[in-house]
């Protein structure tokens, strides 16, 4: 691929969108950018050092002082690999809390554009192809049943060896879809342009081979 190409992929939480966006990347050979990890690791920075989301000199502090770098299907916080630090219900809500932050998603929507600017990138977040990337060649919107949703994140969690309840998981994930689409700041939604993919029937192979051959 000569050109740099944007590929954005957006959807609720638990949709399946990092793998799918992971898998469509390393098919195409160009990079995968998880955003909702971005969010996560400042989220992990905030509970590290205290900050609430109203203490907005100290967010801002923080903030100034924060590098953030994905890449290889690793986040790098100041430097420090917090990949396994991230991914806990606790830090899924503590994303989704300061991802309504405008300073929060300023900066890292920042970071998110340079990065698309330099190559070519797969994408996926809330609002890649409506605010990241409005310019994006290929726009895609992965959805799936909150309850098909809730039973893929308890698997994935139970596999790590956490013990979740179901019914929990699923009441987690019904309110980060209202939190995220209630937001006043970039609220999850589809863009007119993408396409939707309800992934709730199928496998992930299906989903991949459908989002490669739309691009392909």
């Amino acid at each position: 691929m000569g050109e740099i190409i944007r590929i954005a992929i957006d959807g609720p939480s638990g949709a399946g969108k990092s793998t799918i966006a992971r898998a469509v990347a390393q098919r195409l050979g160009i990079d995968y950018i998880d955003t909702g990890a971005m969010y996560r690791a400042v989220g992990y920075k905030m509970s590290c050092q205290g900050i609430r989301p109203d203490q907005e000199t100290e967010l801002k502090r923080m903030l100034d002082t924060t590098t953030i770098d994905y890449s290889a299907g690793t986040i790098l916080l100041d430097g420090e690999d917090v990949s396994g630090k991230i991914r806990t219900p606790e830090m899924s809500k503590a994303a989704s809390e300061c991802s309504a932050i405008g300073m929060v998603r300023e900066k890292l929507v920042e970071e998110q554009r340079a990065i698309g600017h330099r190559k070519s990138v797969v994408m996926d977040g809330r609002d890649i192809g409506t605010n990241v990337f409005t310019d994006a060649q290929f726009k895609f919107f992965l959805t799936a049943s909150a309850e098909e949703r809730a039973r893929r994140r308890c698997q994935e969690l139970r596999e790590k060896g956490q013990d979740v309840s179901f019914e929990e998981t699923l009441k987690d994930i019904q309110q980060r879809d209202y939190n995220d689409s209630h937001r006043a700041l970039n609220p999850l939604r589809k863009a007119e342009d993408a396409v939707e993919v309800d992934t709730t029937d199928m496998s992930i192979q299906e989903v991949i081979d459908t989002i490669y051959n739309a691009i392909v």
